[in-house]
């Protein structure tokens, strides 16, 4: 893989990163559903880059100091290469420039990979919502609530 560039989203890059989205999770979100997130006051987006390509993304936005991390996902291809990483990492340094001051998301419990990626930047569980998400093949998943004070 070549070297991975993190920089703003582009509205060029939101067929790609529905692509990406339909991949990573059962309820793909689409094109149109981005492009309203990220026309949202204080939302933004973040693109993981190889090469020119898009590879992965982040979509967030701030309000009243607290910023919700809406959707990470990497190209299933380009996984487990620390570009998850780098992304929560970006998001956490835009929610700080934002003026955030506590970031949250929510990630289904069976989501190991995430829920890995999450503690290992010190994010904790403040709570449980069950039957949140549902399951391939039937059946439903909780959502954990998790949240990660910010400096400053």
């Amino acid at each position: 893989m070549s070297r991975v560039a993190i920089d703003a989203l582009l509205t060029g890059d939101l067929s790609a990163v529905a692509r990406i989205h339909a991949a990573s999770f059962d309820d793909a979100w689409t094109e149109a559903v981005f492009r309203r997130i990220l026309a949202m006051p204080s939302a933004f987006g973040l693109a993981a880059r190889a090469a020119h390509t898009l590879i992965g993304f982040a979509v967030a936005r701030v309000a009243a100091g607290e910023c919700e991390l809406l959707s990470l996902a990497v190209d299933p291809a380009q996984r487990r290469a620390g570009i998850g990483a780098r992304l929560l990492d970006a998001t956490i340094a835009a929610a700080i420039a934002h003026g955030g001051r506590v970031l949250f998301l929510e990630v289904a419990e069976n989501n190991a990979p995430a829920l890995r990626l999450y503690e290992s930047r010190r994010l904790a569980m403040v709570g449980r919502r069950p039957n949140y998400y549902e399951a391939p093949g039937g059946g439903t998943v909780a959502a954990l609530t998790m949240r990660l004070d910010l400096p400053g």
